[in-house]
């Protein structure tokens, strides 16, 4: 059975029995600061289950992509030396919100499986929560009862609560769950060991599919337990281990999820991948083996993540999904010989094979292609990088160990690999000290923990069963009651208050709009909010301290300087939009936003630089949609086919429900849920300052209005008029700027002329000077030149014989440089190199550099090592 009809039958068993399909939710997470990435099917559901939403319907069903990378659920180092873990994975569930529990959900279970799928119920083992006195749960009688009328009763398990209690996370919902495994050894295996004794294990062979949790507790900040209001039942499969089952393979690998790209990899590189089935692989194909799993599997979780609007970077999820690029890119490199940029070439089957289901990954091919093509180029120039900083590391050692604090270093700050650090090294016949690496690397995340770790005590309910409203599209003050209140500790910020309210005008920090600031007014006291967020659904007012009086009434005043200034950046940045699409064409998508009172911030596809003429007209057009005057026309809440009919732009990477909000100004047309001006004259004028390359195909713009393009036209002024001044107030300030650049170009050719003939007449003074040295004329000096003047003296001396080995140092203005020069002839009889010789003395002027084995130069920053350095020199030549 092919895997996309395992997945069709999957959804269609689930709607046939009163289901509603839903489509998977972005990878990335936006508007959930507790998850970076959607780590299980649940993530996108949190919300109703801690009720401050209502589903669409009572029951669900979907398959969600999830990223198991960061945090507490990570999988990554598993990741190729396993057949079974994977960074990016489908996981296939049905919910139920209050609706149906234990009794529905398993034996549609098993139904699904043994009846629909065909499992043999032989192959099957089931697990129950054993119960725990110490948290007064009981042992899951129901669960046990149900399982006892499906299958023999010795295939039923006790599992701990590590094993079959799950919880969301330290707080929150929770509950007993009950695992189904499936035993896809063969029959002599079987015989010879009971499967019953594999379950949770680790065994590749005997693994769980299916875990269907129960949700009848919420954990508390105490970690005491409390009885939800309603009953959940939340239940997720993994599709890759279950196509692996009903495939007969013994490795997710070997199942149509990946054999297409594996054959892709094998025709790029050469090298082959051996199936599961194959015994006693040799050393050599096994390391072939896991390089190959690492890559197929991290190009999906790389691919989906971009698609999804999530660029690699040098922080936060970016980070993550750097990191997860580079281990595939690290493998390639190391054990399938790749140096050149290859991983991108697998997007296209990638999107062939996945495109129907997922069509963001179809849709964004080109510019997942060039993003992961530009990330491969650049950290192939780092492991090169890495490659020569660890000779230079080598070459410092005594003995056979490299400090282990100079392999974190190069791990740390240049991304190179330990295990690629310790393969050179063995190489070498050397190691690094592993101690010390593990001592420094647990330093660096205790730092990292230490910094993001946060307590977050209990809600405290006020006003029970209240629904907030935001009232912030038509209101920036209004009459409010408090309606629940907790207490954040955190490392990074201290002790925060957030607030919830029964109805704000605050706008919460989403859509690249930052949340809005202002006041809490009662007749006593005004506390400051610092800042909104919306986390599972609820609007959180940040406050540095509580009122007095948490009952009562307040009036929430919204800082309006900042919500006018932060609305006419955005409807610029909708304006900007359609002027982008108009100026250089429909590629153009936007690829994320930040929206703040001071400036504008605009990350779009487009795949090349924007021309200073292009720029030009896009300021144009927006502050010729400006100057109309066009009157904003809102759809407040219409249905999203409604929205998109109308010719609304939905962006890739966001979560929209069935009805969305919907901004018009003229032609511009945007789902968004922001603040925006009520006439785009209100924005007064448009400015761009930059533009330049985000990522391979993404670019970006940063621009200004109202106040600031006053601020900004002030500053142009001052400068002219500072300028004009310097030039003595010449009537014509561009005449008199032009005639100083030819002067300056003039003067420029005669210290170059000059330079030169210095070179020349220095030629003779040195030649006098040259030592002659195991056949080699050898001369190391300081001269009083720049490093053009030492490049051009060099050549004249070069003309001298076929044996002169030449290292000349130059010092302006206290920036020290090297230049060697070697006879080419000397290169190839003696093996020397002009690079390694100034790599190596480099480091006396506390600097590094390179070039050709005959030419080659080093910069620095300490001009009192030229001397020690120069002495040094003649160590090359005895």
């Amino acid at each position: 059975m092919k895997s996309q009809d395992i997945r069709k039958q999957f959804l269609q068993f689930f709607e046939s029995n009163g289901h509603l399909i839903v489509p998977s939710a972005p990878i990335v997470l936006k508007d959930d600061p507790t998850l970076m990435f959607n780590n299980s099917g649940m993530a996108q559901f949190k919300e109703f289950f801690l009720g401050n939403g209502t589903p669409k319907s009572p029951r669900i069903a979907d398959t969600q992509k999830c990223l198991r990378v960061s945090g507490k659920h990570n999988d990554l180092e598993d990741v190729g030396f396993d057949t079974y873990h994977h960074t990016m994975f489908e996981m296939l569930g049905n919910w139920s919100f209050g609706d149906y529990f234990k009794k529905e959900a398993i034996n549609w279970a098993w139904q699904l499986l043994t009846e629909v799928y065909k499992i043999p119920k032989e192959n099957l083992y089931v697990s129950v929560f054993e119960g725990n006195p110490d948290e007064n749960v009981p042992f899951d009688q129901e669960a046990w009862d149900i399982w006892k009328g499906l299958i023999d009763e010795d295939r039923i398990i006790l599992g701990n609560k590590k094993d079959n209690f799950w919880e969301m996370g330290d707080q929150g919902p929770c509950g007993p769950c009950s695992e189904i495994h499936v035993d896809l050894r063969t029959e002599e295996e079987k015989a010879q060991v009971s499967g019953k004794s594999l379950v949770n294990n680790d065994h590749p062979q005997v693994i769980e599919i299916w875990n269907n949790v129960f949700m009848e507790f919420n954990r508390k900040a105490d970690g005491s337990l409390e009885k939800l209001p309603a009953q959940h039942v939340d239940t997720g499969m993994g599709f890759e281990r279950l196509c692996m089952a009903l495939q007969g393979k013994t490795s997710n690998y070997d199942t149509d999820v990946f054999t297409p790209l594996i054959e892709k990899v094998e025709q790029i590189t050469g090298y082959k991948y051996t199936s599961n089935e194959v015994k006693n692989v040799s050393e050599e194909q096994n390391k072939t083996n896991i390089a190959i799993r690492v890559i197929v599997d991290h190009v999906r979780a790389v691919a989906f993540a971009i698609a999804d609007g999530q660029l690699p970077s040098s922080k936060d999820a970016g980070y993550v999904i750097r990191r997860i690029l580079r281990r595939a890119i690290r493998y390639g490199f190391t054990f399938l010989n790749t140096k050149e940029p290859f991983i991108n070439k697998l997007v296209e089957v990638l999107a062939n094979q996945m495109g129907e289901f997922f069509p963001e990954i179809k849709s964004q091919q080109q510019l997942v292609t060039n993003v992961i093509r530009e990330e491969e180029a650049s950290f192939l120039r780092t492991l090169d990088q890495g490659l020569q900083l660890l000779e230079n590391v080598i070459s410092e050692t005594k003995g056979n160990e490299v400090s282990g604090v100079k392999a974190f270093e190069l791990y740390d700050t240049f991304g190179f690999p330990k295990d690629l650090t310790a393969l050179i090294l063995k190489e070498k016949g050397m190691t690094y000290n592993e101690v010390e690496f593990e001592a420094e690397l647990k330093k660096q995340k205790d730092r990292s923990r230490a910094a993001s770790e946060v307590s977050t005590e209990d809600w405290s309910v006020l006003i029970p069963g209240n629904v907030e409203t935001f009232v912030g599209y038509d209101q920036t003050e209004n009459d409010v009651k408090i309606t629940r209140i907790r207490k954040v500790d955190s490392k990074k910020d201290g002790i925060l208050y957030q607030i919830v309210l029964d109805n704000t005008p605050f706008y919460p920090e989403g859509g690249g709009q930052i949340g809005d600031k202002g006041t809490l007014v009662s007749a006593n006291e005004t506390i400051e909010i610092i800042d909104t967020k919306k986390e599972n659904n609820l609007i959180l007012h940040f406050a540095k301290q509580l009122p007095e009086n948490v009952e009562a009434s307040f009036v929430a005043k919204v800082n309006t300087d900042l919500r006018t200034s932060t609305s006419k950046n955005h409807s610029a940045t909708h304006l900007m939009h359609l002027a982008l699409r108009n100026i250089l064409g429909t590629h153009v998508e936007q690829k994320g936003s930040l929206v703040n009172p001071n400036y504008l911030r605009f990350d779009f596809s487009h795949f090349s630089k924007v021309t200073d003429e292009e720029i030009q007209k896009v300021e144009a057009s927006v502050n010729a949609q400006i100057e109309a005057q066009l009157q904003l026309v809102e759809h407040r809440n219409i249905p999203i086919q409604e929205a998109l009919d109308k010719g609304a732009m939905a962006l890739f990477g966001e979560k929209y429900g069935d009805n969305v909000r919907m901004i018009e100004f003229g032609d511009s047309k945007e789902l968004c849920g922001g603040i925006h001006v009520k006439n785009t004259a209100d924005i007064w004028y448009f400015k761009i300052i930059s533009e330049g390359a985000v990522a391979a195909g993404i670019r970006r713009i940063e621009a200004i209005t109202g106040d600031a393009v006053k601020e900004f036209f002030n500053q142009q002024e001052s400068a002219l008029a500072s300028i004009k001044e310097a030039l003595k107030n010449p009537q014509d300030t561009m005449k008199a700027v032009f005639s100083l650049q030819d002067e300056n170009a003039k003067l420029k050719k005669q210290i170059e002329q000059l330079l030169k003939e210095k070179a020349k007449n220095l030629k003779g003074e040195l030649a006098s000077q040259l030592q002659e040295l195991n056949g080699v004329k050898f001369l190391a000096t300081q001269v009083d030149l720049n490093a053009e003047g030492a490049k051009d003296l060099a050549y004249e001396l070069g003309t001298l014989g076929t044996n002169l080995f030449l290292v000349l140092a130059t010092s302006e203005d206290d920036k020290p440089m090297l230049t060697c020069y070697i006879s080419k002839e000397l290169v190839a009889e003696k093996s020397l190199n002009a690079g390694q010789v100034v790599r190596e003395l480099g480091k006396y002027i506390q600097g590094g550099g390179g070039g050709q084995p005959f030419f080659a130069t080093a910069g620095g920053k300490n001009a009192n090592g030229i001397k020690e350095a120069l002495e040094k020199a003649i160590d090359f030549v005895k």
